[in-house]
């Protein structure tokens, strides 16, 4: 059996979201603050303990104007239960399973099949926090929506008193065929894991924390069970009789000696208090044993093992996760009746390791599975894994397919699947690039709020001093966004567009215009032999060879045909038409101060600033051309010793205006911020 999806409703960051479920590994990325541990926490809440736990903080911000529109409605008509009812919001959770690979084999599964279609191998489970059964009058009346203060205060008494967690079946084919189920029979059809990110691991102000010990407690309490596997059985047994024959020296020897520290009672002079004397006696208990008195060693030789403690935090936070997937491994073993379905929740497993290791974490979790399915002779571990992270490494490591994409737009959480946006053989060409680029640089588009794309080494280099040239004067806060620049060139730009319109992701594509002159030569006959494109000055020009720049404004079906974009199209479009979905590409336009255009950013560059370059003097009609010279010498050294010459040292340039009128856009409406980060720096940290 597998989940196939979930809807959530009214659960904290998530008023009304579906998240569908990789077979195997499903990746949650996003940016902070978009649901992603809430998805998580309801499972948790719901089906993880020995009964629901939810309460008045677990409702969405939004449900509190459904609470109040249901109370205004009480008070207008009491009478109307249902349509009261049907206005007053609940936490819900409603999974789709889909259980082929047991259709030979129901088992706990029967009592989840409601329907009568032989076809179908579906069922839903919902399971909801809702407003008791025959409870409207005394839940709403005394709520004052008049005294919004008193109003929150009582409502969220009220949700405490007249609120229950229940669980119904759902027929796929007929929402209104449901019958009520209880919660044990959930959690003996699925089991729920959820391993928290163990930032804690670092904290010294407190004793060492030997968490690999208290996971062997768990390891054992399931061992021994009736139903766990043998060898497990065995070996708790063979555990129990070394504590076993502990006990009998703890009750002899050590009580003994223990009862001599006990004061005599007969000292008080009271009477009935001397006529009885104080024993001791311990009791050994293994789980509390391994719990709090087991530390995990780890063994160099014969003769040498270091703590727990004594290894890298991020060799320590891997194991941990190792153990903790083991402990739910052995706890699905051991039920007396094996469920169907399992789910583990690993958040943030980044914390603390390296980036080459957060890769191979996420890209070995199918192995684990393989391995420990090994120990079962024959039978399936129906396993699936939900790791929610912020690192760029594990979310490019993983395949498209396994990505979901937490996103927030006006306060509510939309759940995208990016799979899903890839399938056509449309796709297939973006996709292969994308999947290798981002796994090559680590780009940070998933979780960025905002993001430029630049050509080259020149525009990376001298990009931070461009836009604290921008901020500064303007009091612009450019440099206090989340801000992923990705160096692309433009003749790739173009796979990233699909990807950011997926995202939503406001990106500025700084480019050039890549200006060339279409050269026909002819044979002895006067027939055309040959058609070449140099690069030429832009006022000579007749086409862009940019790639990136024709399938922007082209269709896709026009990007593919052979042949480049005519000049003075993309020369006569206004900034307007340079703006598609959340994207805006900026290239070269005429500079203010020369009335000229260049070809490149070094020309754009040169031109915005004559004086640097000594060619104020230049007369108009050869400025062009001498720009032109001066960035193709630029080009025969070294393009990354200009942008470091006027990055670091020569910094009294103005930026060209199709870069100011970019930033311009890319500031506008945005949202909260929070620091910059670029690729670059991410590497620089790396290293």
């Amino acid at each position: 059996m597998k989940i196939v999806s979930a809807k959530i409703r009214n659960f904290r960051k998530l008023e009304n979201v579906t998240l569908s479920f990789d077979e195997k590994t499903t990746v949650i990325v996003g940016r902070n603050n978009t649901g992603k541990t809430s998805t998580a926490e309801i499972f948790r809440s719901f089906l993880s303990g020995n009964s629901p736990n939810l309460k008045y903080v677990d409702f969405c911000q939004s449900s509190f104007a459904k609470f109040i529109n249901a109370a205004k409605e009480f008070d207008i008509n009491s009478d109307d239960e249902v349509k009261v009812r049907n206005l007053t919001p609940s936490i819900d959770l409603e999974l789709t399973v889909d259980y082929t690979n047991d259709a030979d084999d129901y088992g706990i599964l029967s009592d989840f099949i409601i329907d009568l279609d032989e076809s179908l191998f579906q069922t839903k489970i919902l399971v909801t926090h809702k407003l008791k059964d025959g409870e409207i009058y005394n839940f709403y009346n005394g709520l004052d929506t008049s005294d919004m203060v008193s109003f929150h205060t009582i409502l969220k008494k009220k949700i405490n008193s007249y609120f229950e967690s229940s669980a119904f079946v759902i027929d796929p084919n007929n929402e209104d065929n449901r019958i009520k189920i209880d919660f044990s029979k959930i959690r003996k059809l699925l089991l729920v894991g959820i391993i928290n990110a163990q930032r804690g691991l670092d904290d010294e102000t407190y004793s060492e924390k030997d968490v690999l010990g208290k996971s062997l407690g768990t390891m054992f309490n399931s061992a021994t069970s009736i139903n766990a596997p043998k060898e497990f059985q065995e070996k708790s047994q063979e555990i129990q009789i070394v504590v076993d024959e502990l006990q009998k020296t703890v009750e002899s020897d050590f009580q003994e000696k223990v009862a001599l520290l006990l004061p005599k009672l007969a000292f008080f002079g009271y009477p009935g208090v001397g006529d009885t004397e104080l024993s001791a006696a311990t009791e050994l208990n293994v789980k509390s044993l391994l719990d709090s008195h087991t530390k995990v060693y780890y063994k160099h030789s014969d003769y040498f093992s270091l703590p727990e403690t004594y290894n890298g935090l991020g060799v320590r936070n891997l194991i941990y996760i190792l153990f903790r997937i083991y402990e739910y491994f052995i706890e699905f073993q051991s039920q007396q009746i094996s469920p169907k379905g399992q789910i583990i929740f690993i958040e943030e497993p980044e914390a603390h390791l390296h980036p080459q290791m957060q890769e191979v974490f996420i890209s070995q979790l199918d192995q684990i599975i393989v391995e420990f399915q090994n120990q079962l002779s024959g039978q399936v571990w129906p396993i699936q894994f939900v790791v929610s992270t912020h690192s760029s490494h594990i979310a490019n490591k993983a395949a498209f397919s396994q990505i979901r994409y937490f996103l927030t737009k006006k306060g509510n959480t939309q759940v995208k699947d990016l799979g899903s946006v890839f399938k056509s053989e449309d796709s297939k060409e973006d996709k292969e690039f994308l999947q290798k680029y981002l796994t090559l640089t680590k780009c940070d588009l998933y979780f960025a709020d905002i993001a430029i794309l630049i050509e080259g080494a020149t525009e990376r280099i001298l990009l931070p001093e461009i836009i604290r040239k921008f901020d500064e004067p303007k009091e612009q806060k450019l440099r206090s966004k989340y801000l992923s620049v990705i160096e692309i060139g433009g003749a790739y730009a173009h796979h990233f567009y699909k990807l950011l319109d997926f995202l939503e992701l406001k990106t500025l594509v700084i480019t050039d215009l890549d200006t060339s002159e279409k050269t026909i030569t002819y044979d002895d006959d006067g027939k055309p032999k040959s058609t070449s494109y140099p690069a030429s000055i832009v006022s000579k020009g007749t086409h862009s060879t940019n790639a990136g720049l024709k399938h922007f404004f082209k269709s896709q079906e026009d990007a593919k045909k052979p042949g480049y974009m005519d000049l003075s199209e993309l020369l006569g479009f206004d900034s307007s038409k340079k703006i598609k979905n959340s994207v805006r590409i900026a290239y070269q336009i005429h500079e203010p101060s020369t009335g000229k255009c260049g070809r490149s950013f070094e020309d754009a560059f040169i031109l915005a600033n004559l004086k640097l370059f000594k060619l104020e003097k230049i007369e108009q009609g050869n400025l062009e051309d001498a720009v032109f010279q001066e960035a193709e010498k630029i080009g025969k050294n070294s393009k990354a010793d200009f942008a470091i010459a006027y990055a670091i040292d020569k910094t009294d340039w103005v930026t060209p205006m199709y870069i100011i009128e970019g930033l311009e856009w890319l500031i506008e409406e945005q949202g909260a911020t929070v620091n910059i980060v670029t690729t670059a720096m991410k590497e620089a940290e790396v290293i």
